[in-house]
């Protein structure tokens, strides 16, 4: 499922381009912006998945092509397509929400084959490989393993595939950590996800609510931000860095479930990973002030429900 961060990072995104915006947006385009941008993340683990079975299945079309050559070596006459049957492939392929999604988000029309070819010439010369089509029987382990080598250590590590990733998924950069994750626990356990769910309705009316509120409650949360800024010149602030303090603000106040530890917390990476150097330890000591302010003046109430995943 998508991660709480990666949820905050869809939000500031979005209000980030809603500042090039013009005011007169119609009701209900802010939301359709966050859609498209968790829409974005559900397009590329799918197409990761998909890329995998690809390679996986290959074996069938590579012992196809060698067997139809002029002169078939015994080598050629006896691919091993051990893999095409795997079984956890299969259980993958006949997943009815990963068709869904495959043709939802039109996967096949972004593969590559000259790459899924050339990973999976790698993928035939590893010892792993080897290893795997030696054995004649199905463990669920060895089936789940081949997969996960595949993806991690043929898929990622490759160059070529990551630029391919790169020229046709523009959030790569900010979703790789949590699909590597997300691909991983899928194969673990596939099936136990639908691809077109991966946002819980908790979490995504979390998303809609924190880009309401930041937007509702902008003219408030500057007026609590700008006093404390000192000397910094507010001109010259990053914008990032205003939006991530909104949202820190706006978490303070609206959302009852969220320790304010964790709150600090979550912007503080946020800043460090896409604001400038400095903008950490700026969001830090902003969001600390505030926060001790507020404590003062008994505006902040916290609410603990153990059965929260927010």
């Amino acid at each position: 499922m998508i991660s709480r961060r990666n949820i905050r990072v869809k939000v500031m995104q979005t209000l980030y381009s809603l500042e090039s915006f013009s005011d007169d947006l119609k009701t209900g385009e802010q939301e359709a912006i966050l859609k498209e941008k968790v829409n974005q993340t559900k397009s590329l683990f799918t197409y990761l998945i998909y890329f995998l079975t690809e390679v996986a299945r290959y074996a069938e079309t590579d012992s196809i092509q060698k067997a139809s050559k002029l002169l078939p070596t015994s080598a050629d006459l006896n691919v091993n397509i051990k893999i095409s049957g795997n079984e956890l492939l299969w259980k993958i392929l006949e997943d009815s929400s990963f068709k869904q999604s495959v043709k939802t988000y039109r996967s096949e029309y972004t593969i590559d084959e000259e790459l899924v070819k050339k990973i999976y010439n790698q993928l035939s010369i590893a010892e792993e490989y080897k290893e795997y089509t030696e054995t004649s029987s199905r463990e669920k382990k060895s089936e789940r393993k081949i997969l996960e080598f595949i993806f991690s250590k043929l898929m990622l590590p490759n160059e070529d595939f990551t630029q391919h990733i790169e020229e046709r998924f523009i959030n790569w950069d900010d979703d790789a950590e949590l699909l590597n994750l997300l691909v991983l626990n899928y194969l673990n356990k596939p099936g136990s996800h639908s691809f077109m769910d991966l946002l819980s309705k908790e979490k995504w009316d979390f998303a809609k609510d924190l880009l309401k509120t930041v937007l509702e409650k902008k003219s408030f949360t500057l007026e609590l931000i700008k006093p404390k800024l000192n000397n910094w010149d507010a001109d010259r602030i990053a914008s990032l860095d205003l939006i991530l303090l909104q949202m820190g603000v706006c978490e303070f106040l609206y959302f009852e479930t969220i320790p304010t530890k964790v709150t600090i917390n979550e912007y503080i990476d946020l800043a460090k990973s896409y604001s400038t150097p400095q903008s950490g330890q700026f969001v830090n000591g902003l969001l600390d002030n505030i926060h001790k302010e507020l404590s003062a003046q008994n505006k902040i109430h916290k609410k603990i429900y153990k059965n929260s995943t927010l």
